[in-house]
């Protein structure tokens, strides 16, 4: 009867860990395509839905702002995207958290500054909650050329 109680007990413990290993990559690519998309919008409900309060987004100068910060320059265009192209994407998921690292590629037309290029590799920290992946963490490092 315990043999039985164990191997009853081992099989449950193997189907919910398989059942959690769903293959959530195209959710994150949809999330990341929704936050491109978005920074180049600038539309504050559409950023927001995108992180969490306790984002901490790197820039490759150096500053680092938060997640007020993040949405409100890119609303009043001190930060403005009219281009962004990402390309060489991986995705790396462990349970609730995903790594995304992607080339970043933009053309930008800052608030009081002439329009420029903005070439970067970039590294996004995503947690899923609930059902949604939403933005943890971004660092920036300046890239050589377009990849």
């Amino acid at each position: 009867m315990i043999k039985k109680i164990i191997f009853a007990m081992s099989f449950l413990v193997v189907i919910t860990v398989f059942g959690q290993k769903k293959n959530d990559t195209p959710a994150v690519t949809d999330a990341a395509e929704k936050l491109r998309l978005a920074m180049i919008s600038g539309e504050k409900s559409a950023l927001e839905s995108l992180i969490v309060p306790e984002l901490t987004y790197g820039h490759s100068g150096g500053h680092i702002d938060d997640a007020k910060e993040f949405v409100e320059k890119l609303v009043s265009k001190k930060s403005d995207f009219l281009t962004i192209e990402i390309t060489n994407q991986n995705i790396q998921i462990l349970g609730t958290t995903a790594i995304v690292r992607h080339h970043f590629y933009a053309t930008t037309a800052d608030l009081g500054k002439a329009p420029g290029d903005v070439t970067l590799d970039i590294l996004l920290v995503w947690i899923k909650v609930k059902n949604d992946w939403k933005l943890l963490a971004r660092q920036a490092v300046r890239s050589e050329k377009k990849k």
